[in-house]
């Protein structure tokens, strides 16, 4: 290689040999530069070569057809023998893994042969437990028994220990309610965890619900509510809730009763929740409650700075037959009075805050195609008392789902797509301690990898009535699986037991705080739908009560308990096996857009008139023109995406999992990544709660319009700047690609 003269000459073996006796190698060596290549002129001409050629041509075919006689031969030879052994059965399917092998009616088929009653008769027994309170020996056999059955199905199964904080009834002396210097006085056993310690005497004022709108009603009379200790009825909203609006009106307690005008309560039925506004262990809040963790000691910000206690309808009555003052409005109903300032009472709490090692119990089924995506359906297994609708028919249902779908896994030849976790959760009556505490262990990875989150807690509470409360993407799943699955009723669905003409307004209901979903959805970003058979136009008044036993749930249900189980079992695996079955997630972004075109047609509503009526505090060129821009971004990529899921090659296995990873990112960049996870968990704008939501923004546009001493323009205009990006950045993250990405904005 030495220049443009370097030639490289090529010999056959035959070149060679007539060289052989020539000049030798050396000479060869030497001379070469002064040849010319011939290498093509010789097997061009030479007889001996094309002689060579074509006896090597004949041999390479000879070779070719014994070849393919021999494997002809072979396959009819393995035919026959494998027709002489099974003669009677069908060629089994190859799965190349780009699709199920099972078609969806029969996997629903199946997986309705599997549920049966007396099934459930026998698992209500097994795990029916008098004394379950989170952390106590009753909770770790009940998980003990969990974690036998999932490893008796042949499923992989781990377990999670954590050291959590909660608030008990004292160890010794008892906390206290006097009325009117010892006229009535109460030492109620009921429980609200988490309540402020301490003593306060107070004017007693009725409250109705504790609802805001209760709070506003009172105002506008010109009650002064400072300082006063409210009287409220359950129901409603959540205590935690009660006790938040209570303090914002700067009361000094709560105190909470059943309402003794319904039958179903007797007069000393105690009370037991927490006035925890959020989820989780409250003094680690946005972190895991792990024994080895070094964080410095912290509180949660939904930890009440007031007294909050349950008392028994008999003492509510005593109290409010004696109140003075103005009459109960109409619209609250009833014929007391709302209190007046000689009404007074002292309340004295002395909850202990204790640490309780507690266990969550996990299983899982894998998937075939993509293992590292996976559904969890999850039950709490704690309660106060008996807890048999809120515990033990959740965790029944929970162990026969794995039960059914592992057979089917196992014996029946289904292959999920992808992986299904079981889970039996600790501290669920704390406020989903032991389901937060998971979420907030493993929060990066269960965002990129959990789809949706099925909640099994107080699944049959009636038969007479049905509630689903979910994220919007999973509307389309609902409504096929209502559908699908039969009524306890005799009626052929229950969509037309229940939907009526329109379901989404006779079923749905709303994603509340004390629900166990909640913290997946607004915490974690993952689509979650919880639901419930109800006693009809009534709730079941037993929960966080002594008497929620399996006599009362009998009572609500015609003494058809584990019919109406087996029924919330289809529904709930329904929707779990249709999300494990087809190769696309089985979830509609559109449903989003009619929410958030809600929202933003307020806020613009609202921008306006407060521009208008207060021109000072929002300029005109302050402009709504990027939230609906963005608005219309989001909009504008969920139909694409919709177009590339109608275009879509369902056997590209790769194509499949980038549009299901697509349409996993929408719940999770609709959490808002401007605040803190510790400072405020809920951050989905839509969905959660705080300064950052929608609502919220629309809220502080109200206080605005009204010169609310509380309301701050500057802070609006930046919480209105990141609640834009947050949308429009969800939306670039459904678009795709980098390059399809819309940026009118």
């Amino acid at each position: 290689m030495e220049g443009d003269n370097s030639q490289v000459e090529m010999k056959l073996s035959s070149d060679m040999d007539e060289e052989v006796g020539g000049n030798g190698v050396g000479d060869h060596l030497n001379h070469s530069s002064n040849r010319k290549p011939h290498v093509a002129q010789k097997l061009g001409r030479t007889p001996k070569n094309l002689c060579f050629l074509a006896a090597a041509t004949l041999l390479i075919f000879i070779i070719g057809y014994l070849i393919g006689y021999l494997v002809h031969q072979k396959k009819e030879l393995a035919q026959s023998c494998a027709a002489s052994v099974l003669p009677l059965e069908e060629p089994v399917p190859h799965e190349t893994g780009a699709a199920p092998l099972m078609d969806w009616d029969d996997v629903k088929k199946l997986f309705a042969q599997k549920l049966t009653v007396a099934n459930f008769e026998s698992v209500f027994s097994e795990f029916s437990s008098d004394e379950h309170r989170a952390g106590s020996p009753g909770d770790d056999a009940l998980g003990n028994k969990v974690l036998k059955k999932f490893n008796k199905y042949g499923m992989n199964t781990w377990t999670n220990e954590y050291f959590v904080k909660v608030q008990d009834p004292p160890a010794s002396g008892s906390n206290r309610v006097v009325f009117k210097n010892g006229s009535n006085t109460e030492y109620p056993k009921g429980l609200l965890s988490y309540s402020a310690i301490g003593t306060v005497t107070g004017a007693v004022l009725y409250a109705g619900y504790g609802q805001e709108i209760d709070f506003m009603l009172l105002q506008d009379r010109n009650i002064n509510l400072s300082g006063r200790v409210m009287l409220v009825k359950a129901g409603k909203i959540s205590f935690a809730e009660k006790v938040a609006n209570a303090a914002k009106m700067n009361a000094s307690a709560v105190l909470i009763y059943p309402d003794p005008a319904d039958d179903a309560f007797e007069e000393d039925t105690e009370l037991y929740g927490h006035v925890h506004m959020g989820s989780g262990d409250p003094y680690t809040p946005g972190f895991p409650s792990f024994n080895y963790t070094q964080f410095p000691p912290v509180q949660s910000s939904g930890l009440p700075k007031i007294l909050a206690q349950t008392i028994t309808a008999g003492m509510a009555t005593k109290i409010l037959r004696e109140l003075g003052g103005q009459n109960v409005p109409q619209a609250w109903g009833g014929i007391y009075k709302l209190g007046e300032e000689k009404d007074l009472i002292t309340v004295d709490v002395n909850n202990v805050l204790t640490e309780k090692k507690i266990h969550n119990v996990f299983g899982v089924i894998k998937g075939f195609v993509d293992t590292d995506r996976y559904l969890v359906i999850g039950a709490q297994r704690d309660a106060w008392g008996p807890g048999f609708a809120s515990s033990t028919v959740g965790t029944s249902v929970l162990v026969e789902l794995a039960r059914s779908i592992s057979d089917m896994v196992k014996n029946d030849g289904f292959k999920p797509r992808r992986s299904i976790v079981f889970a039996s959760w600790s501290a669920g009556e704390y406020g989903s301690v032991g389901a937060t505490e998971w979420l907030e262990g493993y929060l990066s990875s269960l965002s990129m990898k959990a789809f949706t989150y099925i909640n099994l807690d107080g699944v049959v509470a009636g038969r007479n009535g049905f509630k689903v409360a979910a994220s919007p993407l999973l509307y389309s799943l609902i409504k096929s699986s209502l559908k699908e699955v039969r009524s306890p009723n005799k009626a052929p669905s229950l969509s037309s037991e229940f939907a009526g003409g329109n379901w989404e307004t006779n079923v749905l209901e709303p994603l509340k705080l004390d629900n166990a979903a909640y913290p997946f959805l607004a915490f974690s970003g993952i689509p979650s739908v919880s639901f419930r058979f109800t006693p009809g136009k009534s709730e079941y008044l037993y929960f966080g009560t002594m008497r929620d036993t399996r006599q009362k749930l009998n009572g609500v249900t015609s003494n058809s308990v584990p019919q109406v189980a087996v029924i919330a079992s289809q529904f709930a695996g329904h929707m779990a096996l249709r999300l494990v079955h087809d190769h696309l997630l089985r979830m509609d972004p559109t449903r989003y857009y009619d929410i958030l075109r809600t929202h933003v047609g307020q806020i613009n509503t609202k921008v306006k008139a407060v521009q208008r009526v207060q021109p000072q505090l929002l300029p005109k060129s302050l402009t709504v023109q990027w939230l609906i821009s963005a608005s219309g971004s989001y909009n504008r990529a969920s139909r694409s995406l919709l177009a590339d899921v109608q275009n879509s090659d369902l056997d590209n296995i790769e194509m499949c999992r980038i549009i299901n990873d697509r349409i996993m990112s929408v719940e999770r960049n609709f959490l808002s990544p401007f605040v803190s996870p510790r400072e405020s968990p809920f951050r989905h704008i839509l969905l959660g709660s705080g300064s950052h939501t929608l609502q919220a923004l629309s809220n502080h546009l109200e206080a605005l319009r009204t010169t609310n001493p509380e309301a701050d323009a500057d802070l609006f205009r930046n919480q209105f700047a990141l609640a834009t990006w947050t949308l429009q950045g969800c939306a670039n993250s459904l678009a795709g690609d980098i390059w399809s990405l819309d940026n009118e904005i």
